[in-house]
């Protein structure tokens, strides 16, 4: 099952869409938003699936859907964490700002509590106020919840995913480091995220096994390919760890969002991976390829992202066809 959000109103309005993201069906006399449908899902999802399987029989209203219109599926969340899944990422970034990585990196998640008041949608330019603070993109996998128990278990964690789509974290990399170094986390560092047009429930996703989304995340920065990681490979912690690490000391409300961290693949030789055109998998951030370029040449020649780019984030199944169709957002000076 598809749903997504169309914009209006601060939470949006729930619609379910086909699993070929042609169409849509009004799902308001169900649930008015996502929200709503998350907070009594044991209620409403059996109605929503009822709805969804008659969109896909043709005996519904139905209108064309259209990315533009829709608003990240969860306009504004409760909460929005987010994990570092992927060391392979950690370890790159953290060796570009010359940051020693500590062993327990490997076993115990990084995770980050991000603004969650308000997303920005799929199609929504990203405001960057000043190229100074190094506007940077990030693609990610992220899942959202409902209710977690505190001190749940990873199994118990991986039950109450609800909803996996995809993400662009943005990041401003240049204000990350005088933050970081104040002991205290993120904060200016961190602006509005945005999601893939379309949340999908796990059941209806082919590469959804043991709380992972196995697939390449294709990542393009001005119509080129800049990443194709396989976000099932290399993803030290999956969703159920990742949610129960959340969940330690704090029940979690439906309507969590939780994310990956930046997809990132290790080479062939277990070193740092190729960019697409040298025959690698490429990268999900500027950042990582940064580092590479600092690496191989003492200094990274990439830019970060300036007013005028455009970024796209998608991910397609065997057929070539959009899961969640795309994130495709361009830099605007805010």
């Amino acid at each position: 099952m598809k749903l997504a959000s169309l914009k209006g109103g601060r939470d949006g309005r729930l619609v379910v869409v086909s699993n070929d993201l042609a169409w849509f069906t009004e799902a308001h006399h169900i649930a008015p938003t996502l929200q709503a449908a998350l907070d009594h899902w044991e209620g409403m999802e059996p109605a929503l699936r009822g709805l969804a399987e008659s969109l896909e029989h043709g005996s519904v209203p139905k209108e064309r859907f259209h990315e533009h219109q829709a608003a990240s599926p969860l306009p504004r969340a409760y909460q929005w964490a987010d994990g570092s899944a992927y060391v392979n990422h950690v370890a790159l970034v953290r060796q570009a700002r010359g940051a020693e990585m500590p062993e327990t990196f490997w076993t115990d998640p990084l995770m980050y509590q991000g603004g969650s008041d308000g997303f920005l949608g799929p199609r929504d330019p990203i405001p960057l106020a000043d190229p100074a603070w190094g506007l940077d993109l990030e693609g990610e996998i992220a899942v959202i919840t409902g209710d977690v128990p505190q001190g749940a278990t990873r199994e118990q964690a991986l039950a109450a995913v609800r909803l996996v789509m995809l993400c662009n974290d943005v990041s401003l990399r240049d204000l990350i480091p005088g933050e970081l170094a104040k002991g205290f986390g993120f904060f200016q560092s961190k602006p509005a995220s945005a999601f893939s047009p379309v949340a999908v429930t796990p059941d209806s996703l082919a590469g959804w096994k043991d709380g992972k989304l196995s697939g390449a995340l294709s990542v393009e920065l001005n119509g080129k390919p800049l990443g194709e990681a396989d976000a099932g490979v290399d993803m030290t912690f999956d969703f159920g760890t990742l949610i129960a690490h959340a969940a330690k000391t704090r029940a979690l409300s439906a309507g969590t969002i939780v994310g990956s961290g930046t997809v990132s693949n290790r080479g062939t030789d277990g070193g740092p991976g190729k960019p697409v055109a040298a025959g690698g998998v490429g990268y999900s951030c500027l950042a990582e390829l940064r580092t590479i370029e600092t690496l191989a040449s003492g200094a990274p020649t990439t830019p970060f992202l300036a007013a005028g780019d455009t970024v796209r984030i998608e991910m397609r199944d065997a057929k070539r066809h959009s899961i969640f169709g795309a994130i495709e957002q361009a830099v605007a000076p805010a």
